[in-house]
């Protein structure tokens, strides 16, 4: 059985995941609680943030963000395609930095105008 709290709304219900049960969650007050226990053990994915080098703006950075989840497991390669990447200003909110980061669907977005 593993335990885990749920991070989809600000409720924060304590989850227990039934992996010898077919995944059978409790303790989630709504469906998307269920939803998120199950994701959550059998395939992780994290949101993540960083930033990368501008040329020409007025500002040296920009923020960018990933478009989804990434698998847990790819989030250093993911991290690592960002790594060598100079973009030129100006740069908008939304436009895409990298495209499918490690063939995964997800793109790094800006998430600042510079």
């Amino acid at each position: 059985m593993k335990e885990m709290i749920c991070i989809v709304c600000p409720k924060g219900c304590h989850l227990q995941v039934n992996e010898q049960n077919n995944y059978l969650v409790s303790g989630n007050s709504c469906p998307r609680g269920e939803e998120y226990g199950k994701s959550e053990i059998l395939h992780p994915v994290r949101v993540l943030t960083s930033i990368v080098k501008v040329n020409g703006g007025n500002h040296r950075c920009c923020s960018v963000k990933t478009s989804g989840g990434i698998p847990k497991d790819e989030i250093a390669n993911a991290m690592q395609a960002l790594r060598p990447i100079k973009v030129q200003s100006p740069v908008h909110i939304g436009q895409i930095i990298v495209k499918d980061v490690c063939n995964t669907g997800i793109d790094w977005i800006a998430t600042k105008n510079v």
